[in-house]
This record gives structure tokens, sequence and C-alpha cells, in this order.
């Protein structure tokens, strides 16, 4: 009777395990299945993303959880080659984080203060400014130094640093625009002092502590800081940059420029997801200074690499842009939903693309909600600026016949004040650099970054300006032909 009773629990045993085992491969696949569809609803999605917007290539990385949910390039380049997760590609300011990390890292083994003086560690120093005494390492880290690119020299400066220990001499040089710790200004060079400051400490040049300390023990073995953009351009291996005109996608090199600390990184998709993992893994420091490292700071939002947010849906959230003139970086990271998403472009900023706003969208396709594509784009916003253009000449042309057939008495006053308005195009053109430092957060872009940037309204301001140049030149016939017809009346009364 009772072999009888286990052969039955046996073969209900074994039945149950049957049915389990089916349905969890039941499962599996549906889960493989739905995964296929998203991945392929992704891919879409960067395809007419990266098509109205001009981008000729781009790296996308998803995190979810512990693992790489999906890597993968899109685009090609040079003869052919096809962009793919493994693609090196400029990260540009998103090497802040990793700069930021570093410091971390030699805090926590007691070698680095966060509130210490900068300059204690660097006796040498003799600045003019004694306020520079006062920046602290924490001040650097939170961009609340003092420096500013209006007293410091960043993009605009020539000739570039060559070397990290070089931009030690700008503090003994430099004005501060404010007062350490109280004011909040974006400046590159205060992670190029930080970088100096890892590579002094630790005795290694910065690139191979990363690469020791960071790139290494994260598995991110195909990513490495350069100290100059022309590293970049000089490497086969990266996709050239790109920038838009008029809508057509122009390849160019990027500009010289000092990167050491705070846009020096190149990496690749596959190397950036594990990144992003170790952002919630909480592996990387001990809790308290993982929580300063993901923090805002005590003046701003922006805290050590990162910018913090809290969203209402999605909870706490670090991100940060990185921006070249021919490149582009976007990447932010869901920290309670240990998801993070980062998207690499060959394609420099341009006031017509919505970069974050791709992440976005692959975000919302995460969480099964369906994203759109801004009608302000690159490709409807150059439409625009081609008719408008076009428009500027027609009219430039027909005001030009109508000034020149002119019957009316022209005057002086009137001429000096038509000649005014009229300069209005020109003045806008020539104002763009400090208009869009005020704008920009006091940030002094370079001419040449001003072109990648806004060639198309440009192009249209150079346009109406040169129009405008034309219309005072018949106006001035006008009023000479008038002045010259006064004075023959008044010699021949």
């Amino acid at each position: 009777m009772m072999p009888k009773t286990i052969q039955r629990m046996l073969t209900v045993i074994t039945c149950l395990l049957l049915f389990w085992t089916v349905m969890a491969e039941s499962v599996s696949a549906l889960e493989a299945r739905d995964r296929t569809e998203l991945w392929r609803d992704i891919d879409e999605y960067m395809s007419r993303s990266m098509k109205a917007n001009h981008i000729e290539g781009a790296s996308l990385s998803i995190s979810l959880n512990d693992k790489t949910f999906y890597a993968k390039g899109y685009g090609t380049f040079g003869e052919n080659q096809s962009i793919t997760d493994e693609t090196p590609l400029p990260i540009a300011s998103l090497s802040k984080s990793f700069t930021a990390l570093a410091v971390l890292q030699l805090v926590d083994k007691g070698r680095i203060d966060l509130d210490e003086a900068y300059a204690s560690y660097f006796p040498e120093l003799a600045p003019q400014d004694p306020r520079v005494h006062d920046i602290t390492v924490r001040h650097l880290l939170n961009q609340t130094s003092g420096l500013t690119d209006g007293t410091n020299p960043d993009m605009t400066r020539t000739p570039q640093f060559q070397a990290l220990h070089e931009a030690n001499r700008l503090l003994n040089e430099v004005e501060l625009a404010h007062k350490p710790g109280t004011t909040y200004s974006y400046h590159n060079p205060n992670y190029m002092l930080l970088a100096n400051l890892v590579e002094s400490i630790s005795g290694e040049r910065f690139s191979a502590y990363l690469n020791r300390h960071i790139f290494k023990p994260l598995g991110m073995n195909h990513t490495y800081s350069v100290s100059t953009t022309h590293h970049i351009n000089g490497n086969e291996a990266i996709p050239p940059g790109h920038y838009s005109i008029l809508g057509r996608s122009v390849s160019r090199s990027e500009p010289l420029w000092f990167i050491d600390g705070p846009a020096g990184i190149v990496s690749t998709a596959e190397d950036m997801s594990r990144w992003m993992i170790a952002q919630y893994s909480g592996d990387l420091l001990p809790p308290a200074l993982m929580n300063e490292f993901h923090s805002a700071g005590d003046v701003s939002p922006y805290g050590m690499g990162w910018l913090p947010d809290q969203d209402p849906a999605s909870g706490r959230t670090i991100s940060h842009s990185g921006i070249f003139w021919t490149y582009k970086s976007e990447e932010t990271v869901y920290l309670d939903e240990q998801m993070g998403i980062t998207v690499m472009f060959n394609s420099g900023l341009n006031v017509f693309v919505n970069y974050s706003g791709i992440i976005d969208g692959v975000a919302a396709l995460m969480r099964g909600e369906q994203p759109n594509i801004s009608f302000l784009n690159d490709r409807n916003m150059s439409m625009i600026m081609m008719a408008l253009i076009l428009a500027t000449l027609v009219w430039g042309i027909y005001t030009s016949i109508r000034i020149r057939r002119k019957k009316k008495r022209l005057t002086i006053g009137m001429f000096l004040l038509i000649s005014v308005i009229r300069l209005i195009p020109a003045l806008i053109l020539l104002s763009l650099p400090p208009l869009l430092t005020f704008i920009g957060g006091g940030r002094v872009l370079p001419w040449s970054g001003l072109w990648t940037t806004l060639s198309s309204p440009i192009i249209w301001l150079v346009v109406w300006s040169l129009v405008n140049f034309v219309h005072v030149a018949c106006y001035y016939n006008v009023y000479a032909h008038y002045a010259k017809n006064s004075q023959s009346m008044a010699n021949n009364p």
C-alpha cells in the first residue's frame, strides 16, 4: 500500500515539475519575444530621430538592473564601416563624473579632504587674488570656485594648455569673478584642476589613474582618456564628427581644445552600460561618499559631475550632457528604477536638435509608452530657415526696386534713421558671442563654435544684413540725388 502511495506522490510531483518547466519556458519565450519587439521599436525610434535631425551616426546604451539591456550602434563611417556597440566615441563632459569619482576615491583613502583648500596641496602657488586660497576641492567639484569663462578663458584660450600641471598657472594670474562657494558657474578648468590634483596626489598620470582604478575594475576595457581633441581627430577608429548646415550634415575636425579632466574620455556603448550599472549597484564608494557623489551642491543643482534630480514618476535621477562642436552625448541614470540610458552622437551641438529629448523617448519606450518626434527638429527648422533666406532675398530685391523708384524727398535725418534701423541684423550678428554668453550662464564661445551651433541662423542674418546694406546704399543714392537737385535749384533760382 505504502509503495503505491509513494509512487502516486512521485507521479504528481513529476507532473507538477513538468508543468512548471513548460510554464517557465513559455514565460521565457514571451519575455524574449517582448524584448525583441522592444528592441525593434527602439531601433525604429532611433532611426527616425537621427533622420529628422540629420545625425550621421550614434551609439545607444541601456542598462537595466545589473545587466546591459541593449547596446547598439547606428550609421556608418569611413569605408562604409558600421558603427557598433564597440565603436569608440567621445563622451565629452560626461567625463566629469569620472573625474569626480577619482577625487572621491582618494577622499575615501584619506588622501584628499573635500573641504580643504585646493592651494594647500600646492604650496608653490602664489595667486594675485588672495581669495584663490579659499577655493576648496568641493567648490571645484560643485563649479562654485569663482572661476568663470569671462575671467579665465577656456575654449577661447590661445594657446591651449598642453599638460595638466599648466592649469595651476591660471590660479596665480586670475582674478575671481565671485567669492568661492557663493555662485555657480559652469567652467571646465575646475575639472582640469581636479584632474591635476588626482595626478599630483596619486603619483600617476591622470589617464593611467582612470584606467587602473576605474575603467579596468568596472570592465570598461575599450574606454580611455585623451588630453586634447587632436587625439580624437587623429584616431581612425573614431567616426569623424559633423555639424549641420541648412539640413546638410558636414564632416569636420574638432577644433583644438585641452580636455584632460573635464571632457577627455572616449568610450563605447557596451562600456557605458557598465558605468551606469555601477551608479546604482553600490560598489563604487562607501554609502556616505556615494550619497555625496549623487547629491546636488549647496548653491545650485550641480553636484559632483552630475545633475541630480527627483522625478515624480521615476524617482531619483542623475544626468549630464556632453558637448563638443562635432560630437554630442547624453546620459541619464534612473537610480530608483535601476535603469540607465546613454546616447553618443558624431554630430555636435545644434540649436535645432533636442538631444536630451532622444533619451526621454527611449525611456518612454522602456516604460511601455509611445514617444513623439518633436516638430522642432533640424529637418523642419532647416526647411524653415531656407524659406526664410529665400523670402529675405525676394524681399530685398523687391524693396531695392521700390527704393530706386522712390519719388519722395529724403532728408538727412530720415536717411540716418533708416540706416540705423537697417543695421539691426548686422548688430545682432556681431552681438551673438556676448548674447549667447549671457543666455548660456557665462560660457564664452569661440566663433567656430557659434558657426557649428547656429550655422543656419547665421547664414540668414548674413543674408539679411547684406540685403540691408544694399538698401542703405539705395537710400543714399536717393538722398544724394535729391540733395544734388536741391543744390542745383538753389544755385539757379
